[in-house]
């Protein structure tokens, strides 16, 4: 159940005091919590902060050089990213291959290790 807003400002200040009240949130140097406000001590946002400068409206021409420059900045992004992507795949493949072929070339090599042995071992030294 959403709490009705208040129609008044009066209530709404009102709420807010008993809310400041309930946090225990005293400021000995404000006003009590029952004493009138007048709305117009208030100062506006508009009294605080000056507003921006007005900015010339670009025409539909100005816009035309800045929507390719993006295009092709976003392009040439994406073709980064994709890129990337497409030399993170191929080194993973690349990784696969070799660890599923790594056992197979290590036997091969075992295998001709122990037969180079074997002929080294079998060969009579030379005699001098």
């Amino acid at each position: 159940m959403t709490p009705k807003a208040p129609n008044k400002p009066a209530e709404l200040l009102s709420d807010l005091e008993s809310i400041r009240a309930l946090l225990g949130d005293d400021f000995p140097d404000e006003a009590p919590a029952g004493a009138a406000l007048d709305p117009d001590s208030i100062p506006l946002l508009s009294d605080i902060v000056e507003p921006a400068p007005a900015v010339p409206a670009a025409s539909a021409s100005d816009d035309e050089p800045r929507e390719t420059s993006v295009r092709s900045a976003f392009r040439s992004l994406a073709e980064r990213h994709i890129d990337h992507e497409l030399r993170t795949v191929a080194n993973l493949i690349l990784q696969e291959v070799i660890d599923d072929f790594v056992p197979q070339i290590e036997a091969e090599l075992k295998r001709r290790l122990e037969s180079r042995i074997e002929r080294l071992v079998r060969t009579p030294p030379p005699r001098s």
